[in-house]
């Protein structure tokens, strides 16, 4: 008798095949489905798309009023350029002759005299206003928008223009030191002695805006750490010498900075205040010559706007000097809360 073999369909022709022997079909409406880490990248691109047509305003003036002209006087700094004629290089002739001008020395001189009187008196007066102001007292509100209204309105060239009369010859401060002191210069705005200290007096009374942030600072500062020295039996100096200072010290940082780079910059109330006196543009024998009115001079009254770009410069560069010696001095005296944890 003969053997009957049998065979075995094969598998998908008319027998199904086991599960798990093989990757399963591939289903063709999961091709047409995106990808999630592609639709993720589409998502993340139009939203950055959006994100730069909104910034695209402050770019293109950041650009063009900002970062432009500040690459075109670092390269007028080295030419001969007045505003007529083309520009002709000249290196460092402009930096030779400033450093070489008398006048100019004694704009720095002047301008570091007003940073080193005005800095800190300004800031010494909003401290001690704002430790006031920091007590709860009736009619509050009223007192903090008084003493604020200065620095909105100080800056402006009315105001400048008024504190020159009142500190001309013969007006309110001319009579009243003559009267109460005996004491008759002919007026502040005419005097190359005292000129600079009418503007320190004007950079003074716009004590608010520093003020304000004394003033939050103190806000900060908790109640219980007063209550414990108390106890202890300390005063108000040792309070304040031991608790105050140390905690608003960060405050007292950025306000030193603030205003120390504002100082630098005066030029407003130095050219309407000293402007005419004497027939000098920036107070009677150069009493209220600050850097930035000479460099004024320079620019637009001589027509020497690469020497005036160069001054410029050198301006920047003290300025970031001084930035960093500030930031180097503030691991000595400046208290982070952070840092004490």
């Amino acid at each position: 008798m003969g053997s009957t073999v049998t065979h075995a369909p094969a598998a998908g022709v008319g027998t199904p095949a086991p599960q798990g022997s093989g990757p399963p079909p591939a289903d063709p409406a999961s091709d047409l489905a995106p990808h999630p880490a592609a639709a993720r990248e589409r998502r993340d691109r139009r939203e950055n798309l959006a994100g730069y047509l909104f910034m695209s305003p402050w770019i293109a003036g950041f650009l063009l009023l900002t970062a432009g002209p500040m690459v075109a006087s670092l390269y007028f700094a080295f030419t001969d350029y007045n505003l007529f004629d083309s520009p002709r290089w000249i290196g460092f002739e402009n930096f030779t002759e400033m450093f070489g001008d008398p006048r100019w020395r004694h704009s720095v001189s002047v301008t570091l005299w007003y940073v080193v009187i005005g800095t800190p008196l300004k800031l010494l007066l909003a401290l001690g206003v704002a430790l006031l102001l920091a007590q709860s007292r009736r009619g509050q509100g009223f007192y903090r928008a008084a003493f604020y209204a200065p620095s909105l309105i100080g800056a402006s060239v009315s105001v400048a223009i008024v504190w020159k009369a009142i500190f001309s010859d013969g007006a309110v401060v001319d009579r009243a030191q003559s009267t109460l002191f005996g004491v008759d210069v002919g007026g502040w705005i005419g005097d190359p002695a005292w000129i600079l200290y009418a503007l320190v007096a004007l950079t003074v009374w716009q004590f608010g805006a520093p003020m304000v942030i004394f003033l939050a600072g103190l806000k900060q500062v908790p109640r219980e750490l007063y209550e414990a020295a108390e106890v202890d039996g300390a005063g108000p100096w040792r309070r304040f010498w031991s608790i105050t200072l140390p905690m608003i010290s960060p405050v007292l940082f950025f306000n030193v900075l603030l205003e120390t780079i504002h100082s630098f910059q005066i030029f407003a109330s130095a050219y309407i205040v000293g402007g005419g006196a004497g027939g000098n543009a920036c107070g009677p024998a150069d009493g209220s010559l600050v850097y930035t009115c000479y460099l004024y001079v320079q620019g637009f009254e001589n027509s020497r706007m690469g020497l005036a770009s160069a001054m410029a410069w050198m301006l920047l560069l003290a300025v970031a000097a001084v930035t960093a010696v500030l930031f180097w001095s503030q691991k000595r005296w400046v208290h982070y809360e952070e840092a004490a944890r």
